[in-house]
């Protein structure tokens, strides 16, 4: 294997780490609480949950809600998100980068807590589903940080463990790609401050695309 592709695999979270959505995730976290007369988390609280899957997000986030009535949650989140959509993108430098890890001879993958349908909505909007050979997503198996995304991508593309690397914005990501046994980047750029990132022990940590681009030149 060539130094370029220490990783033949490079799987990414989405949401903070691609696509430049967090923010308003939180936003629409918060609205949907307001409209439920729920106590209202904080942006802290509810940037936190970003990258889990519903259940888990919701019992952080909004611990007196009852489960009965997640899906009436999760329907005035969506309501507000699809509203917002449109004026979401992909973090500046992303298809390059993508394109020219694709052009190396990475495969690309997608693990996030995203909903399948949502995952699919915005690979299409962006232009950028056919750069990944494969995508896990938060309601098709175990939330982060359970391992299960990353261990599933490796036996669906047949790779081991230390040609798979893990890029994303939170705890979240850094913990499964801990509990996977395998490799990982964070970005300072998305939902959790760097702090909470390096504690977890990733091999860098950068402030943007450009960063994350040229460790990944240097290093993937």
């Amino acid at each position: 294997m060539s130094a370029r592709r220490k990783y033949p695999l490079i799987v990414f979270d989405w949401d903070g780490t691609l696509f430049d959505s967090a923010a308003v995730i939180t936003d629409c976290i918060q609205l949907a609480a307001r409209d439920m007369a729920l106590p209202v988390p904080d942006r802290g609280t509810a940037s936190h949950v970003i990258g889990l899957g519903l259940n888990d997000s919701l019992r952080h986030a909004l611990p007196t809600l009852p489960e009965a009535r997640y899906a009436e949650f999760l329907a005035l989140y969506r309501r507000y998100f699809i509203e917002r959509e449109d004026t979401l993108s992909l973090f500046p430098g992303v298809p390059g980068m993508l394109e020219d890890l694709r052009t190396r001879g990475h495969q690309l993958a997608v693990a996030t807590g995203k909903p399948r349908r949502g995952l699919d909505r915005a690979l299409s909007a962006s232009g950028i589903g056919a750069l990944f050979s494969a995508t896990r997503c938060g309601d098709e198996t175990h939330s982060k940080p359970h391992p299960a995304m990353l261990l599933e991508l490796m036996d669906e593309l047949a790779l081991q463990r230390n040609e798979l690397l893990m890029i994303g914005d939170t705890s979240h990501d850094l913990g499964m790609a801990k509990n996977a046994g395998v490799d990982a980047v964070a970005v300072a750029y998305g939902a959790h401050p760097s702090e909470s990132l390096v504690a977890l022990g990733p091999r860098a940590c950068v402030a943007s695309v450009v960063e994350l681009q040229q460790w990944l030149t240097t290093n993937g």
